[in-house]
């Protein structure tokens, strides 16, 4: 027999009884940062937390190593709680500093957050498991362990693997400077990644054999910024560098490699753009007598709203306080 729902308070005072626990992880994740698709002693650190939860652990959903599921109870309502732990790449930090180091060394770093992202998610499907568990509440919580939020859409492979797909709700979170019920939808998002190959020559004895890879990067960043005046304003394109085809400004290089960003607040208006500059790629390689290959590393559509479940959440935190 169900009894009566857990009160409010009880709920708040069994997380702040487990809060410690779970900002020890956030510290252990801080201080292991690992980039999109890498994040294994990171998945070692949430499952190890909540296989002593007697969560049911998943691993290697659709095929990515780094992600994971793990679930609690039987039944519905099924009730997801997604995490997150990648770092990003050249933003290593000391912990406790308010500027950056000249003796910290580059490497990766959580500038986004996620150390607490996937921590707190942990922590909030627990309390979820705990009221299951001690209320005879009838119903599923899983908590998804979900890599390359940053770059990758590791969300996305896991989704067409059928991972969301029984779900009567999904919960998320993100570190920010206030406490807050976002109501609006985020941008769409392409990443990809555009391999240029020529013939390298030497550039002083015989610059007129060679086919440089590198002009043909150069030449399709120069035609994505004359593209941006015709672009939606609201539409954004970033790109770097990745392989500027070696060392030696004396050899014509034969290789060369850009990686783009492309997000605007619709999917179909980011493939629109995402066409354009494919197109710009295929002229910058016809201009050099190059060939490109197009390699798409990831994406995500845009968030779709849901005011039923929004509303909900403001009202519960507007109750905490």
């Amino acid at each position: 027999m169900q009894n009566d729902p857990l009160s409010l308070d009880e709920i708040v005072r069994r997380v702040n009884a487990k809060a410690a626990e779970y900002c020890a992880l956030s510290d252990r994740i801080w201080a292991m940062p690992e980039l999109a698709f890498e994040e294994h002693r990171s998945v070692v650190e949430h499952i190890a937390m909540l296989e002593r939860e007697g969560f049911r652990i998943t691993t290697n959903v659709g095929g990515i190593a780094t992600a994971f599921v793990a679930e609690f109870g039987e039944g519905g309502p099924i009730i997801g709680i997604l995490g997150e732990y990648d770092a990003l790449p050249d933003l290593a930090q000391v912990s406790g500093a308010t500027e950056l180091s000249s003796s910290t060394a580059r490497g990766p770093g959580h500038g986004c957050g996620h150390n607490l992202l996937g921590s707190g998610s942990a922590l909030a499907a627990v309390a979820l498991k705990d009221a299951i568990a001690s209320e005879g509440i009838e119903g599923t919580v899983r908590f998804y362990g979900c890599p390359a939020e940053e770059a990758g859409g590791g969300k996305a492979f896991m989704a067409r693997a059928g991972a969301f797909d029984d779900l009567d709700a999904a919960l998320c979170w993100h570190p920010a400077v206030v406490n807050e019920v976002l109501t609006k939808s985020s941008n769409a998002a392409k990443w990809a990644r555009f391999s240029f190959t020529g013939r390298a020559a030497h550039a002083a004895a015989d610059p007129h054999l060679g086919r440089s890879a590198l002009d043909a990067v150069e030449l399709m960043n120069v035609g994505v910024n004359y593209m941006r005046e015709h672009i939606p304003s609201n539409a954004r394109v970033h790109y770097a560098i990745i392989n500027a085809g070696g060392e030696f400004p004396n050899v014509v290089q034969a290789y060369a490699e850009s990686s783009y960003s492309i997000r605007s607040p619709s999917v179909q208006d980011a493939e629109r753009v995402f066409a354009r500059v494919q197109k710009i790629a295929e002229g910058a390689a016809l201009m050099t007598e190059t060939s490109v290959k197009v390699q798409i590393t990831g994406g995500y559509s845009n968030l779709l709203p849901n005011k039923a479940l929004y509303d909900v959440m403001y009202e519960n935190m507007r109750r905490v306080g």
